[in-house]
């Protein structure tokens, strides 16, 4: 492990824009910190943090000048890698045919994910089984993800809605990035700690003034990350929870939870994990060009389960239902692991506040009770 100090760390940025990388990372816009195009360090959300609770976000200045002091904003690496509007090709009448451009591929930008949270890696670990490691492949994801440098940022605290623990994927990040830093701000100090996760990662570092780190400072680590860990703001039991929903289908908790939820999707828009789509075909007024495009869908909507013999969910309480117990259950036996990184992201972004920890919890201790008689 090493160390970089604060006053070096542009240089990394300098050295992902001289292997042809667009730096992608955090920086505070419209009241949110979310991701855009980082060109220099000032460009981070330096001495802000968020503030999340159920149904409730927002950013608020710190004491101090940290620049990852927070948690997740409402965009995840999905905005990027697996994008909300995507053309699949275009067609333009030729004659008595037409000619078919198809999206391209070749041209893509190369992304360096730029503070990426260990949560987030899970994520984008899972939406790679999706679409890479299958039968089938998505080329776009494909061309972007092979192409893509990540460089981590490990939480030295913990907001109100993450879970990542129960998830076993955080606050520390273990596999899935190039270069993982650990703010540590202590002493009068202000450094990164900088593990190195494979060996583009160690070319980058070559290229930005560091030192190696002493045992202390790696003591110091572990214990701040430790810290962040024993601070978790949610907790979700997953022992056999997959069998617990799957047993109770009809459980009377989905109604109540129907009452609440407004069907809005934003659930499924923040989540990480999330991947339904549709496909739009468009044309002009002339009918001499056409195009088709995919576009990010929500299981939430009416339109979605609509098929040639009716609509299989036509009811909030099934369609969400099939939104929880597909994260938490189906998707263990799809892909082998729960479709849930614990990021909390879908209990901040819900307008009236579901708790999907809380409605787990309430199902598991109903179920449980009723079996002990």
């Amino acid at each position: 492990m090493f160390i970089v100090e604060l006053s070096d760390l542009q240089g990394l940025i300098t050295a992902l824009q001289g292997n042809g990388y667009a730096v992608i990372g955090p920086t505070v816009r419209d009241g949110a910190i979310t991701f855009d195009t980082l060109n220099s360090v000032d460009e981070l959300p330096r001495g802000w943090t968020d503030v999340q609770e159920a149904g409730s976000y927002g950013i608020r200045r710190r004491e101090d000048d940290a620049l990852f002091a927070y948690n997740v904003g409402p965009h995840s690496w999905k905005k990027f890698l697996f994008p909300s509007r995507l053309r699949l090709f275009a067609a333009q009448k030729a004659g008595k045919g037409f000619e078919v451009d198809p999206a391209p591929t070749g041209t893509l930008p190369r992304y360096a994910f730029f503070g990426v949270r260990s949560c987030e890696l899970a994520a984008i670990a899972i939406q790679d089984k999706i679409f890479m490691d299958g039968k089938y492949t998505d080329k776009h994801y494909k061309t972007l993800r092979k192409s893509a440098c990540i460089i981590a940022v490990n939480c030295v605290r913990v907001g109100g809605t993450c879970f990542c623990d129960s998830m076993n994927t955080g606050p520390r990040a273990k596999a899935g990035f190039d270069l993982a830093l650990t703010e540590v701000m202590a002493d009068g100090k202000h450094h990164f700690l900088v593990e190195v996760g494979s060996p583009l990662g160690k070319s980058l570092l070559q290229k930005v003034t560091h030192r190696e780190a002493q045992d202390a400072e790696k003591v110091q680590v572990d214990r701040i990350l430790k810290a962040a860990e024993d601070k978790m703001g949610r907790t979700l039991d997953t022992q056999k929870l997959p069998r617990v929903l799957q047993d109770n289908f009809e459980h009377p908790r989905w109604e109540d939870i129907a009452k609440r939820c407004l069907s809005c999707a934003n659930c499924t828009m923040v989540c990480p994990t999330c991947f339904c789509s549709t496909v739009e075909d468009v044309t002009d007024l002339t009918g001499d060009h056409a195009e088709r495009w995919r576009r990010w869908d929500s299981c939430f909507t009416t339109d979605f389960t609509k098929v040639a013999g009716g609509n299989m969910r036509m009811s909030t309480r099934t369609r969400y239902r099939q939104w929880m117990t597909h994260k938490l259950s189906n998707w263990v036996e799809q892909f082998g692991t729960m479709g849930c990184v614990g990021c909390g992201r879908c209990i901040t972004w819900c307008p009236v506040g579901i708790d999907i920890t809380a409605e787990a919890t309430a199902i598991r201790e109903n179920s449980m009770s009723t079996l002990n008689g």
